[in-house]
């Protein structure tokens, strides 16, 4: 492990469970004080800080890429003239379409970031992991699983059965232990890696365990896709949560592989992935009371 690890946005979701993972090793960087950071011999420098993809469209694009791209760039710049040994950069699966044309501002900065990152000659001693995580889950998540949760809480029914899909998660609690085992372990290469569970599910398996979690029964309701997409797109134009971006995460196939990383741990992950989910969805409901 190394000597210090450094955390940007060790308040944000994934930051403040990594810190909590990572205990007496960890340290938090403020970046709203400085981004100058003392890194010193053996240390590692974990990049989590950034600008996440904003749903409801209301968000400039020069943030992401002051935010995703320009401080990324900055701090990466710090490791190399540092003798820090680990440079950690939490990208996004959404950094494969980044060189999309009509590709988001999210994608494009984080893509952006990478081919920066990429572009460096990395001196002998160091390690530089850009990691792509697929949606991240657990405890305190807020976004699409929140609106899921309360739909199935509130209505007992789930009206986008028609929608068929099947796409990859990792619960945040894997994704800590793959950063510790990452900086803990010489031997794993510098590489950009897949965050991502070893099982799909479907949104309908989702709202399938959500109501397990509620200990109530959900009423599945095939209501025409088109249909769907017509509200989602009059609910956009209303500022209401169902919008075509969020129908577009809850209902996408976003299948991808994580085993390549998971075969260079050589170790099993904390949390199978119908654990992951059953600690996400207990959360909520312990949450809400």
């Amino acid at each position: 492990m190394a000597s210090t690890t450094y955390i940007t946005g060790h308040t944000g979701f994934i930051g403040s469970h990594l810190k909590k993972h990572l205990g007496t090793k960890a340290q938090e960087v403020n970046l709203r004080v400085s981004k100058n950071i003392s890194l010193s011999p053996g240390d590692a420098l974990v990049h989590l800080a950034g600008k996440a993809h904003d749903l409801k469209n209301t968000s400039d694009a020069s943030e992401y890429f002051e935010v995703n791209t320009e401080l990324t760039k900055e701090l990466f710049e710090q490791f190399l003239a540092s003798e820090a040994r680990d440079f950690v950069f939490m990208s996004s699966i959404k950094a494969l379409e980044g060189k999309d044309k009509g590709a988001s501002a999210y994608s494009q900065s984080k893509h952006r970031a990478e081919e920066y990152i990429l572009s460096k000659q990395v001196p002998e001693g160091k390690r530089v992991f850009i990691l792509r995580p697929v949606m991240v889950h657990g405890p305190n998540n807020k976004g699409n699983l929140n609106l899921l949760f309360g739909a199935v809480k509130r209505f007992g029914f789930w009206p986008l059965a028609a929608f068929q899909n099947k796409r990859s998660f990792v619960a945040v609690d894997n994704v800590c232990f793959m950063i510790s085992e990452i900086l803990a372990n010489p031997n794993i290469p510098s590489g950009t890696y897949t965050l991502a569970d070893a099982t799909p599910f479907s949104t309908n398996e989702l709202v399938a365990m959500a109501a397990e979690a509620l200990h109530t029964k959900v009423r599945f309701v095939a209501v025409p896709k088109g249909l769907v997409r017509g509200l989602a797109y009059i609910g956009g134009g209303l500022g209401l949560a169902l919008n075509p971006p969020r129908l577009e995460k809850l209902t996408e196939n976003a299948v991808y592989d994580g085993s390549p990383l998971l075969s260079l741990i050589g170790k099993e992950v904390p949390l199978t992935p119908k654990e992951g989910f059953k600690k996400t969805f207990e959360s909520f409901v312990n949450h809400d009371g």
